[in-house]
């Protein structure tokens, strides 16, 4: 009698082992798998395809090879998970709908749908690749993805599409094409960290997001590299930016970000760009080979520069501004590459402030113009004017303790081989550039 009790009270605190199901391929046949499974089961998919759209409505684990392919057929979102702790491993998902104001996509999270895993997927031919729309605590591991190449950027979808989904871990996935590779909208207190980001619009798109990590990413050959707008507490962390075309690194209404560690080099126009974002601190990154160094407008304040290098930028500084800037702090500044300093004390310290702009490049900046005076005698006399008596000088930047050495960030090997391979596509010219109206507006 006390051993039936005890059975009966095994059985009823442990759930039934989950049961594994082979799923064959064919019309209905994932969506039949899927309604006659219980909560906890492993469905494997056998190669072959697989039609969809199908919904998860119970908690799953799918499984496959990449040549299991699910194919929406060009209809809505491949595969929509509306349960809680479903996995998806290893298989293909391909052919959602075109609708861009649907948010069509290969794999879509919904609200309630919380600690979904997705990985190692091959995310192909869809409108958007994943979109974690509302599910919490998602996980998005060592995807590929890769999007779209209509004719027009703007139109494309994004690689991954974070919204209002607090606790996305988005790790090691590689995205290619598209419009963004990462586009975080009204998210928060989540971690992007080791993806690849190539030929895309915005590599990673801050909107409205807070206390969110971006680290260890890779944007090579896209318009703009990491644009953090309208976004409060963000960290970007050892990222870099490789042959990004227009921007490596935009602060636009950001604040109280942490920026350090970076490495953006090779852009055609503007390494870091910042736009009226206040209270960031950005230290130790290097900035080389850009058409501007750092491009500082729009009233930002109480930032804080310090131990970045500015390296074989064409203009290491644009200050658009009437205020004095001090880009030094606790006794440290920056390194630039154009500063002909000494350091007579040894103490890695300049022994000269920097300054690198003046009247007349402000006088340039806003009448280009101008340019044409710019070996003029008159020219030359107020650069001299200014030199010898410094209380000529406009508001603008100093750096009062410049550094005598730049910091080094090393590239890996890989990664190498897809920087040249971005910088011969800008000097061919072979670029899709129909879409850089969208940059300009920024």
């Amino acid at each position: 009698m006390r051993l039936s009790v005890l059975l009966i009270g095994i059985l009823i605190a442990s759930p039934l082992a989950a049961a594994e199901r082979a799923v064959m391929p064919g019309t209905g046949s994932l969506a039949a798998a899927i309604a006659g499974a219980q909560p906890g089961d492993v469905l494997t998919l056998t190669d072959g395809a697989y039609t969809g759209p199908v919904t998860i409505d119970r908690s799953l684990t799918i499984v496959g090879n990449r040549a299991a392919i699910v194919d929406g057929l060009g209809q809505g979102s491949v595969v929509t998970i509306t349960a809680p702790d479903v996995t998806l491993k290893g298989f293909t998902v391909a052919g959602s709908g075109r609708v861009n104001q649907d948010l069509d996509a290969g794999v879509k999270i919904v609200q309630g749908a919380d600690r979904a895993r997705v990985e190692n997927l091959l995310v192909t031919d869809n409108m958007h690749g994943i979109d974690v729309h509302g599910g919490r605590n998602a996980v998005i591991a060592a995807n590929e993805i890769v999007g779209t190449r209509s004719a027009r950027m703007n139109e494309r979808g994004n690689g991954i599409y974070v919204w209002n989904s607090p606790g996305t871990l988005l790790e090691g996935n590689t995205i290619r094409y598209g419009r963004d590779g990462i586009f975080s909208n009204a998210s928060a207190d989540s971690v992007y960290r080791g993806n690849i980001m190539r030929d895309l619009r915005f590599a990673v798109h801050f909107m409205y997001t807070r206390n969110t990590e971006v680290s260890g990413n890779v944007s090579v050959g896209n318009h703009l590299g990491f644009a953090i707008m309208f976004s409060n507490r963000a960290k970007i962390l050892n990222n870099l930016s490789l042959g990004d075309r227009e921007h490596g690194l935009m602060l636009n209404y950001a604040n109280n970000a942490d920026v350090s560690g970076n490495l953006v080099r090779g852009g055609t126009k503007k390494c870091l760009f910042i736009y009226n974002a206040h209270k960031n601190l950005i230290w130790g990154n290097r900035f080389e080979n850009c058409g501007i160094g750092i491009h500082f407008t729009a009233g930002s304040e109480k930032n804080v520069l310090t131990d970045n290098a500015f390296i074989a930028n064409r203009e290491q500084v644009k200050y658009v501004g009437t205020r004095n800037m001090e880009w030094s702090h606790d006794g440290r500044g920056n390194f630039w590459s154009d500063h002909p300093a000494f350091d007579l004390n040894g103490d890695g310290i300049a022994d000269s402030f920097y300054r690198p702009n003046d009247l007349v490049d402000q006088i340039l900046w806003s009448q280009p113009a101008a340019s044409l005076l710019i070996g003029s005698p008159a020219v030359q006399i107020v650069r001299w004017s200014q030199r010898d008596f410094p209380a000529t000088l406009p508001g603008g930047v100093r750096d009062s303790a410049p550094l005598m050495r730049p910091l080094t960030i090393p590239v890996p090997l890989e990664i190498l081989g897809h920087e040249s391979e971005a910088a011969g596509r800008w000097t061919e010219g072979n670029y899709d550039d129909t879409d850089a109206d969208n940059l300009q507006a920024h």
